[in-house]
């Protein structure tokens, strides 16, 4: 079988590495990027940089998007022609975290304007460095009898795909995904705070946490981040926020207490400047009095 041609949309802090994994694979790849950078240096690597998302979506098997959130997908898809160019049998991979609501609107969509092109709702769990290496896991769904097209794409960018049933299927459970990151990383952050609260000496704290059971090996490279005082953006406050908030989109009001009031403090957070940093900064803001007694 042919290898695919693929057309890479996007190409931000997981969409880059992605695409460079893509490339490394052997796949015909073409780029495209909104701020023109990243594109040049996928070029530089044998890429070939397309003028528009029209441009790269035209004559390829397999286009992928890998945007911020479903205005960007929105404009891309079908403001900017990406979807009207794309070749009969083609297949939109559309690996973006935009929640359920969106993605089976544009599943509709796709359906009333291009029932000859083929739509996967597939995002990803991982952030930037498990993107970088090739390690993310892909949630896919869709139809079946273009999993064997999508394999390349797919192995390319990750370590294992959970095919999980029709188109949304994989945006529910990429929001069950990341509702346990959240309350993960909001649990490091609170009780290193905690500790800090209670005069306790952070390396002794650290120690403790760092031979404790319910580390996993993610939690386990956040906290020794923490430890550094690191907060270089892996995956950052306000993306994090944003799929939060596609949870909360989707469930009645109420219904999920903590992660609201989790939302409302990193919400704090991105507010007191802290949103481009990675999501473990909570912590930061955390461990500040607040002035009240």
């Amino acid at each position: 079988m042919a290898q695919p041609r693929v057309a890479m949309i996007g190409l931000g802090g997981m969409g880059a590495p992605m695409a460079g994994n893509v490339l490394r694979a052997g796949l015909p790849t073409v780029v495209w990027n909104r701020h023109p950078e990243p594109a040049r240096r996928l070029g530089d690597q044998g890429a070939e940089v397309a003028a528009s998302p029209a441009d790269a979506a035209r004559g390829a098997d397999v286009v992928v998007t890998m945007v911020t959130d479903a205005d960007a997908i929105r404009s891309i898809a079908f403001d900017q022609g990406m979807l009207a160019a794309m070749a009969e049998g083609a297949v939109w991979a559309q690996m973006s975290t935009i929640g359920v609501t969106d993605t089976e609107q544009f599943a509709r969509q796709v359906t009333a304007e291009r029932p000859d092109v083929v739509l996967l709702d597939a995002p990803v769990a991982g952030s930037r460095g498990p993107a970088e290496h090739g390690k993310l896991v892909v949630f896919a769904s869709g139809p079946a009898e273009v999993r064997d097209r999508v394999a390349p794409v797919f192995d390319a960018v990750g370590q294992q795909t959970v095919w999980v049933g029709p188109v949304g299927a994989g945006s529910r459970l990429k929001l069950v995904n990341n509702l346990l990151l959240a309350f993960v990383a909001e649990g490091l952050a609170a009780s290193v705070a905690l500790g800090d609260a209670l005069a306790l000496d952070r390396e002794t704290v650290l120690g403790a946490l760092r031979g404790s059971p319910l580390l996993s090996p993610w939690a386990g490279e956040k906290l020794d981040r923490i430890g550094r005082d690191d907060y270089t953006t892996q995956y950052p406050l306000t993306l994090a926020l944003k799929d939060v908030n596609l949870v909360l989109r989707e469930v009645e009001e109420g219904r999920f207490l903590a992660a609201e009031c989790l939302a409302a403090e990193w919400q704090r957070a991105v507010g007191q400047g802290l949103g481009a940093a990675d999501l473990t900064v909570v912590t930061r803001a955390l461990s500040q009095p607040t002035g009240r007694t």
